[in-house]
């Protein structure tokens, strides 16, 4: 006999394999004695009546002590060996079936040699009122099969005694290779939208399906393994359904894609619900997303792009959700983008609107591969001048654009906004040379912007600070001096940078300005230092000229340089 060990548990960070198992019963199905079945016709009974004559007088299906012990009758098959027609129906009755641990017969059908299904398939087939039933189709073909029905022991849980074994010759040349669920997959209520577990794709397998019994909060493990790589992924459960195009990562050939399901006994445990085997036709080699368990806990859903390695020209889009009952899910106003290419990085931000998230960034180095980062912001209680963010998502893009680094809009640098396009044509009208407009945007940010004391004071600083809420408030600190006028110089099609440093006399604190490239040289601006000064608390408004195109000796006594952001 033989004792099978306990079903296995999946964790939701393991990467470990379950077995494959069971196909709902067609009450049409028909012992392997098809010879006396006149209702099917078929070019290959003829076949199978020849290898049964072959096989001569058949053996009766001998049963093991241990159905005797639980009182088993085997109503079909009928024989040890014999041929079929391509389905083969196991039968049978248990009378101690109360007496079970478990309420699935498990069925294994095992192919003499591996075809492009595979060699074995599982079945977990439901014990009703003492009774099991189960069609079996033949995953490779013509060829031998062996099949063995295993009970439940009476004593343990998960574990199973051989009852019966019996050979079948399939002269069908048609693969089939039924949809199995393991018990947690019927527990799950689950049903999958296609008809085999064998499938040709290419790139994209959909995946589609019920869960009748899972609740929305619930979700589902998708777990893609190919020779040594390995992939996984979560997904939503909504309504009662499921829905995911999996990508065929790993190029041609097979790619096994377990469906795993809520262990309801432990928390962010998950267990094999079924298993498909997805023959990909397609050479290319695809890049997985990378996701973090924050992916999961702050109820995000990425729906574009659905891998990496793809290839963009100057932008790049994304599109996705945020489930409003994940934990901070209304509070989620907008997600932050990392985009990093060797020692250069930028950081923009998307808005989030009504739970859901549609928008493009800019690829501004040039070309390369760029290392993409997706992120929600750290939900605050208190007021900061900084900002925590928590990834999601990383993957890979191609870029073949231009480096447009310090010309292309960027975070809190709108220079494609059509106010901000309007006050730069109206500020540099008549200036006939790239300095006489900077120096335009100089003097009118100094002299229209006003220094936000409070909100120095306060740390009131937020994610959507930026040039057009400059220009609509005319106050703000150092950095929105500085978006403003990058937005206004990048829009009069001038180069500029946003610089990070720290400036002041005895304690310098945080601080920002501009450079801006006239002619092919970095020419360095402070508006913010040309507006005016404080005293006592209180912003004083006195324009003056000495921060545009400073004399950089004196300049780097109060003024030191950190670097560039972007």
């Amino acid at each position: 006999m033989e004792k099978r060990n306990p079903l296995g548990i999946v964790l939701l960070s393991l990467v470990t394999s379950f077995l494959v198992l069971t196909a709902c019963s067609d009450p049409s199905a028909k012992s392997e004695d098809a010879r006396t079945d006149k209702k099917e016709e078929s070019p290959f009974n003829n076949e199978m009546k020849k290898m049964n004559d072959e096989i001569g007088e058949m053996e009766p299906l001998p049963l093991t002590s241990y159905s005797e012990e639980i009182g088993v009758k085997m109503n079909a098959p009928v024989y040890k060996e014999f041929a079929a027609n391509g389905k083969v129906t196991v039968n049978g009755e248990i009378a101690q079936h109360a007496e079970l641990k478990s309420g699935y017969a498990w069925i294994k059908v095992r192919a003499s040699e591996e075809g492009p299904a595979g060699k074995q398939l599982e079945y977990y087939t439901p014990i009703e009122n003492g009774k099991f039933k189960q069609d079996i189709h033949f995953f490779n073909g013509e060829g031998e099969y062996k099949v063995s029905v295993q009970l439940p022991d009476k004593d343990r849980e998960n574990y199973y005694y051989d009852t019966a074994s019996f050979t079948v010759h399939n002269v069908n040349p048609d693969r089939k290779r039924d949809v199995t669920l393991t018990p947690f997959g019927q527990e799950a209520g689950l049903a999958l939208n296609s008809n085999s577990s064998y499938v040709e794709e290419s790139e994209v397998f959909s995946l589609k399906g019920d869960a009748a019994n899972l609740k929305d909060e619930d979700t589902i493990m998708l777990r893609l393994k190919k020779d040594s790589e390995n992939w996984t992924h979560v997904i939503p459960v909504e309504n009662g359904k499921f829905s995911f195009d999996v990508p065929l990562f790993y190029g041609k050939g097979i790619h096994e894609l377990e469906v795993l399901v809520p262990d309801d006994k432990r928390e962010n445990y998950y267990q094999t619900a079924s298993t498909l085997l997805i023959d990909n036709k397609s050479e290319r080699v695809m890049s997985p997303i990378e996701y973090a368990d924050t992916y999961r806990e702050r109820g995000v859903t990425l729906k574009s792009p659905q891998f990496g390695g793809g290839e963009a020209d100057s932008t790049y889009s994304i599109k996705g959700s945020i489930d409003p009952k994940a934990e901070f899910g209304p509070e989620t106003s907008h997600i932050y983008i990392t985009t990093k290419k060797g020692e250069d990085e930028a950081l923009d931000v998307i808005p989030v609107e009504d739970f859901t998230f549609d928008d493009s960034f800019y690829l501004r180095f040039g070309p390369g591969t760029y290392e993409v980062t997706l992120s929600v912001p750290e939900i605050k209680e208190k007021n900061s001048d900084y900002f925590r963010f928590f990834g999601f998502a990383k993957f890979e893009v191609e870029s073949t654009s231009e480096d447009q680094r310090d010309l292309l809009p960027s975070r809190g640098v709108q220079s494609d906004a059509p106010e901000i396009i309007e006050r730069a044509k109206t500020v540099t009208n008549g200036k006939k040379n790239d300095r006489d407009k900077t120096k335009a945007i100089y003097d009118y940010v100094a002299k229209n912007v006003s220094y936000d004391v409070e909100k120095y004071e306060n740390d009131d600083f937020n994610w959507d600070d930026s040039a057009l809420k400059t220009l609509q408030t005319k106050t703000g600190v150092c950095q929105d001096y500085a978006y403003l006028a990058i937005a206004m110089l990048r829009a009069s099609d001038i180069e500029a940078r946003f610089v990070e440093g720290r400036a002041g006399g005895v304690f310098p604190g945080r601080h920002a300005w501009v450079e801006a490239n006239l002619e092919g040289e970095w020419v360095t601006l402070d508006p913010t230092w040309g507006s005016g000064y404080l005293k006592d608390g209180t912003f004083v408004p006195a324009f003056n000229e000495d921060y545009f195109d400073p004399d950089m000796d004196e300049f780097k006594k109060t003024h030191t340089r950190t670097g560039v952001a972007y």
